[in-house]
């Protein structure tokens, strides 16, 4: 019997717990595979840097800083950075996790990584910024390469902290290495469709989800919880689909409107102030009254962890669609199963942005760049064919479309480790 990782202390409903619980639910799926399952429950690698910088006040500072590599058996790790003041390890490693899951559910020849720094970036100027940008990337820079592991934007990243890794990167190897992050500026190597390619994944999953429900985009009614990169691109493909915005929440307030809002109207209003609080085509409401606002389609779009047991049993919404990480605890897993609710797991939902990632890294290698057109007709393909094949199995097993998807992704997973075998 291997013995529970030392170094974190999981809670039920924690990032880690909440991954471990998944795991444990897909492992009577997995027939002979079951005895490499502890392979999913330990991070291959997990790195925790110091990352000292001079402030512009002459003081210096010290930020904490990881990178984890959960499993690399199918592949390069892939998986973004984000920098928050509340990241921790544990986190980390939850996601790095959800990001194996992932490339194997959508069958990328990845394994799965994420990074993070415990830093609010709205405190630093520009210079601050990239000095703990290329600090960092200097300290992880052991572990990640093109062939090693690739970072990519995540929470509070974006191209120009990227180009700022390739950078520093090239710089310690002594040549440009575009492949060593995606999510770059389109000068440096970045890919077009890119920035809103995880949007544009979590509405060409909802359209298919909405198809086999029944249920008509035109006129649906939609709530979105985080209008960042995310939640924004996919409100604007609802909206162009006939469906209506009614509700948005972000770290700046809520707002709903009963008839809908002007995506341009917003869409402008959040670039202008930061986020969608004080938008005056629509009324102010409380944070958590948000979670009862009569809609056809959640998408929550912001942090993990964000629908609780107690906010699935109000939630109105027939259909929900996971474009963050982690935002459905386990126990409120199955009170929406209960109810009826269909949920759109986050590792398969929100896979546009990495599956784009893949085709930017593929561009990169052979120095050969395709139009958003080509990009966009492949995204579309790799994501309807792997929900597919996700739903086949959760109507063949009577399994929710998290433990269809967690099982296809682990039997691909653990066949890679099963046929490469332990070395030595």
């Amino acid at each position: 019997m291997t013995e529970p990782l030392s170094f974190v202390h999981p809670s039920a409903d924690s990032p880690w717990g909440t991954y471990i619980s998944q795991v444990d639910r897909v492992i009577p799926y997995l027939g002979h595979l079951a005895r490499w399952a502890d392979t999913l429950k330990r991070p291959k690698r997990a790195l925790i840097v110091d990352i000292p910088i001079e402030l512009d006040n002459g003081e210096v500072t010290h930020f904490e800083g990881y990178r984890v590599q959960h499993n690399l058996s199918r592949g390069p790790g892939k998986g973004g950075v984000r920098y928050h003041p509340d990241v921790t390890l544990e986190e980390v490693m939850a996601l790095a996790a959800w990001m194996s899951i992932k490339n194997a559910a959508v069958n990328l020849p990845y394994g799965g990584a994420k990074g993070g720094i415990r830093v609010d970036p709205k405190k630093l100027s520009h210079k601050e910024l990239e000095r703990m940008t290329r600090r960092y990337t200097s300290e992880i820079g052991i572990i990640i390469g093109p062939q090693q592991d690739i970072p990519a934007p995540d929470v509070n990243t974006n191209p120009q902290i990227m180009a700022w890794m390739m950078d520093t990167y090239s710089m310690n190897t002594g040549s440009t290495a575009t492949g060593v992050v995606t999510g770059k500026p389109i000068h440096l190597g970045g890919s077009l469709g890119r920035v809103k390619a995880t949007g544009r994944g979590v509405f060409v999953t909802g359209r298919e989800a909405a198809r086999r429900l029944g249920m008509e985009l035109e006129g649906a009614r939609v709530a979105v919880q985080g209008f960042g990169n995310v939640g924004s691109s996919a409100a604007e493909l609802f909206a162009q689909a006939g469906a209506k915005i009614v509700a948005a929440q972000d770290h700046t307030g809520t707002i709903y409107n009963d008839n809908g809002f002007d995506i341009a109207d917003i869409t402008a209003h959040v670039k202008a102030t930061g986020g969608v609080g004080g938008f005056q085509g629509a009324e102010a409401m409380g944070n958590e009254e948000f979670w009862d606002v009569r809609c056809d389609i959640l998408i929550p779009a912001a942090l993990e962890g964000q629908i609780t047991a107690e906010r699935a049993r109000r939630l109105k919404a027939r259909l929900v669609l996971e474009g963050a990480n982690g935002p459905t605890v386990p126990t409120a897993d199955d009170i929406l199963a209960d109810r009826g609710v269909l949920v759109v797991p986050d590792v398969i939902c929100n896979a546009g942005g990495v599956t784009v990632s893949y085709f930017e890294w593929v561009q990169d290698f052979s120095s050969f760049f395709w139009t958003e057109d080509e990009i966009n007709v492949r995204l579309d393909k790799i994501m309807i064919g792997a929900l597919k094949k996700i739903w086949d199995t959760a109507d063949r097993h009577k399994i929710t479309l998290r433990t269809a998807t967690f099982a296809v992704a682990c039997e691909r997973i653990l066949t890679a480790r099963e046929e490469r075998g332990l070395y030595p």
